[in-house]
């Protein structure tokens, strides 16, 4: 019997091949596209001299700390409107009103505001992640057992322990589904604020590539960037096992 996941390869690795063929058959010659073997050279070279691994640091600092900081707002509203349903109406539309702005379009004002560099792409990265967070978060404290928050007010619990010692561990499941989707906007966002504008990360490197018509090393990079984003879901999902059993089996909108 095969397993699963090797058969899940078989379809990528049959149309690896199938390209292989095309391209050494017409002996592609292409400012856009490349063999599969090429693309594999271009990028252990680019292991070999290291610029890919700096490249990706710059990208996944600003990746994770945009998460980080929207996340920790994100979170924060999320579980207050979950909780207080009239500082819910009161913001709804103030909240609807912002949230569909595509955190791209802040570019040119984060740029004016902070320059070039890391400020900037943590500053766009964290707003494309408060939404996700916040809205799930929000599902999540309204989905907790109705008797669970009846035994809080039994119990004569302050709001804050309520949500300390009842609302948040019962979420919490839900709460990292929420995490676990903005981490792969985090990653996405930071990329593409680079490609657009950001003269550092993989963005960058991807546009240096397309400009010095290397189509090799262009795909391999965005062949990279797909395994850092499959890697990255498949630790905060086992993660996600790990830490909460069944109870991590869930809806999961990821």
């Amino acid at each position: 019997m095969i397993p699963e996941r090797i058969k899940a390869l078989v379809l990528p690795l049959a149309a690896l091949l199938a390209l292989e063929i095309w391209a050494r058959g017409v002996h592609l010659q292409s400012d856009s596209l490349a063999p599969p073997s090429a693309i594999a050279l271009a990028l252990g070279a680019a292991f070999g001299d290291g610029a890919i691994l700096s490249a990706t640091r710059d990208t996944l600092a600003s990746a994770f700390t945009g998460l980080l900081l929207g996340g920790a707002i994100g979170l924060g509203f999320g579980i207050a409107l979950g909780v207080f349903q009239t500082l819910d109406r009161l913001m709804e539309v103030t909240i609807e009103a912002i949230r569909p702005v595509p955190s791209i379009a802040l570019l040119p004002i984060a740029l004016i505001a902070l320059g070039f560099g890391y400020r900037m792409e943590i500053v766009i990265v964290a707003f494309a992640c408060v939404w996700p967070v916040l809205i799930l978060s929000r599902a999540a404290v309204r989905e907790v057992e109705p008797r669970l928050i009846e035994v809080s007010r039994a119990l004569r619990l302050s709001p804050a322990d309520r949500v300390y010692k009842i609302i948040i561990p019962a979420a919490l499941p839900r709460i990292f589904v929420a995490f676990r989707l903005a981490a792969g906007i985090a990653l996405i966002v930071a990329v593409t604020v680079e490609i657009a504008i950001n003269p550092i990360g993989l963005g960058a490197a991807i546009m240096a590539a397309q400009q010095g018509l290397q189509p090799d090393l262009m795909l391999a990079l965005l062949l990279w960037i797909g395994v850092i984003g499959y890697g990255l879901n498949a630790g905060l999902n086992l993660a996600q096992r790990r830490l909460f059993g069944r109870a991590a089996l869930v809806r999961d909108p990821a």
